[in-house]
């Protein structure tokens, strides 16, 4: 076979790291103060040794120090100046702040967010429309208050809450909080934008009667489900149109009472029984947007899937099993960098023209991590070399 044309001076990492660029590691370095008082293991360095855990998926400190060490003469192309030692990088993880590792993620998001974002949704009811919720991981030490009964040995796992918020239109957290995974779900409702151009979309575990209210006092529209044991009265029931899809069973404007100390006040939102024949089960959807149609309001509730398939993309491509540290910090750095790796491997596969599944992308990408192939070229045509063989050969036989 001749030279491959998929060839390239770069590794797969190599490539990979390229997309991040020096300047965003230098402006967050200096934003967090992350390089002060360092001589020689500063924050790119530790950077690029925490993605190669998340692309190799390595479960320990020695797996990620042991693999580096081979890779003498190869990490020019990707401006690594000091592989770590185990100790290295447990200090690092204990001391460098996790926030500058979240600094870089939110420039990459700015950076490659018009090339993530497929506006269809927001074009068609004029208005952002975003998803929150949070998902727990167990940790193997009692780092952080875990839910649950107390066991008679004492012993008891951690666990980290992560809470993210995502735009339905873009397939990668916008933003990421972390707390402890006794803590209540409702701290997140405190730290949204409320703005008059969005609607918020989560599941009934967050209901606040003072969070809708202040939602309503903003003007921001909110789609959720209504508590079983919800206490409400009936206002109006509005009429249903025969434009109106027939799974729409009962659209009425409640009264809820909202307690803010010892002041009470009712509130008026909108509820709307709603029969999905593909599950074969009623919902019933609380909102603020007494405006839009009942059906629409059914089928914006539905994007609400979309994060909880980022969850399941995450934890099956960037498994966080395993942690590098026993500390908060060092744990907030590893989750940090499993985002920065879906993120750019989301921004490979927008680039990609032939259709890649993800998984399958990070896979080729943990096989091929240090192969010196163009990337993008290899992907688009990936039998192209092969594809060339064979038509030499049919050449060759016919003399």
């Amino acid at each position: 076979m001749d030279k491959s044309t998929h060839f390239f001076g770069q590794s797969v990492f190599g490539q990979l790291i390229s997309l991040i660029g020096h300047k965003i590691i230098a402006e967050s370095s200096y934003e967090c103060h992350s390089d002060r008082y360092v001589k020689r293991f500063t924050t790119k360095d530790h950077l690029i040794s925490m993605l190669f855990c998340s692309f190799a998926k390595c479960t320990s400190l020695r797996e990620v120090s042991g693999a580096m060490l081979g890779l003498s003469g190869k990490t020019k192309h990707f401006q690594l100046q000091h592989i770590p030692r185990r100790s290295t990088l447990s200090d690092a993880n204990k001391r460098r702040d996790a926030s500058v590792f979240g600094s870089v993620y939110n420039k990459l998001l700015r950076k490659y967010g018009h090339h993530l974002s497929d506006s269809r949704i927001k074009d068609v009811i004029n208005r952002q429309v975003e998803v929150f919720d949070s998902t727990t991981i167990s940790l193997f030490k009692d780092i952080l208050k875990c839910v649950g009964r107390n066991l008679e040995s004492g012993r008891k796992k951690g666990g980290i809450k992560v809470h993210t918020v995502i735009n339905v239109d873009e397939t990668v957290p916008r933003m990421v909080w972390f707390t402890e995974a006794a803590k209540n779900d409702h701290v997140l409702l405190e730290k949204l934008k409320l703005d008059p151009n969005t609607i918020y979309v989560f599941d009934k575990g967050y209901n606040d009667y003072r969070a809708f209210k202040r939602f309503g006092e903003a003007q921001t529209g909110f789609v959720t489900r209504i508590k079983d044991n919800a206490v409400y009265r009936t206002v109006e029931t509005n009429p249903i149109g025969e434009e109106i899809h027939s799974g729409v069973l009962e659209d009425q404007i409640i009264e809820v009472t909202v307690k803010d100390g010892p002041e009470k006040s009712q509130l008026g939102l909108r509820k709307i029984r709603f029969y999905d024949r593909a599950l074969k089960r009623e919902f019933e959807f609380l909102t603020n947007l007494f405006e839009m149609r009942p059906d629409l309001v059914a089928a914006i509730y539905k994007l609400r899937w979309q994060i909880e398939l980022l969850f399941k993309q995450l934890k099956q491509n960037f498994p966080l099993k395993y942690f590098l540290g026993d500390n908060e910090n060092a744990i907030k750095i590893q989750i940090y960098c499993a985002l920065i790796a879906n993120l750019l491997m989301t921004v490979v596969q927008k680039s990609v023209k032939k259709a890649w599944a993800f998984s399958n992308l990070v896979s080729f990408c943990k096989i091929h991590l240090f192969n010196y192939i163009h990337l993008i070229r290899f992907l688009e045509k990936p039998d192209r070399d092969w594809l060339k063989e064979e038509r030499l050969q049919v050449q060759y036989s016919l003399f």
